[in-house]
């Protein structure tokens, strides 16, 4: 048996153990973009819309099992936001919003979560929209069945935070500073 002097052992004990305590990662899951959906909703001068994101991506790594070797990164493509509205998604993608020929993805890191109980936990990350970055709790509710997992999720964002709205539309009489973004994703366990 070779003994190490006690300075060298607990320096061994202090490298060692932090890459013992390391969670392997969390399964990936592959979301269904034909059943899944990120949306938002405010209202203009009174009157309520809703628009969604036509391109985005995420990638997911979870288990309710192994929390801490979860983690999700989501990518929106700011200029593929559509309202229905002629006039309302030709101003999004401009300065005075999304800067999305500066700021072209909006971006959401989730590197920690807390089971709530009952299907539903919260991911807290990072939501990044027009380069400022800012803590952001998502509270989301998931049931997986077999290798398919659905997700939704709902969460107020001050827009205003992110520099979304400049000029005349930072005020709120027209626009509301709180927008809820909506998400609605179906995913397979990745084999």
């Amino acid at each position: 048996m070779i003994r190490l002097p006690a300075r060298l052992a607990a320096l061994a004990a202090v490298v060692l153990v932090p890459a013992a305590a390391v969670a392997a990662p969390a399964p990936a899951w592959t979301v269904d973009k034909a059943a899944s959906h990120v949306t938002f909703a405010s209202s203009f001068s009174g009157t309520g819309f809703t628009g969604g994101f036509r391109r985005w991506d995420a990638a997911i790594r979870f288990d309710p099992k192994n929390l801490a070797g979860s983690s999700v990164t989501a990518t929106i493509d700011t200029g593929s936001a559509a309202t229905g509205s002629p006039d309302r998604d030709q101003a999004l993608p401009t300065d005075t919003f999304f800067a999305a020929g500066r700021f072209p993805k909006a971006s959401f890191v989730a590197t920690s979560f807390k089971d709530l109980g009952g299907g539903r936990y919260q991911a807290i990350g990072t939501l990044t929209i027009r380069g400022v970055a800012k803590p952001l709790t998502l509270p989301f509710t998931l049931a997986i069945t077999g290798a398919q997992a659905h997700m939704t999720a709902a969460v107020a964002v001050n827009r205003l935070a992110y520099g979304v709205g400049q000029g005349e539309w930072q005020a709120t009489e027209a626009i509301p500073a709180a927008v809820t973004v909506s998400l609605d994703l179906t995913a397979r366990r990745a084999r």
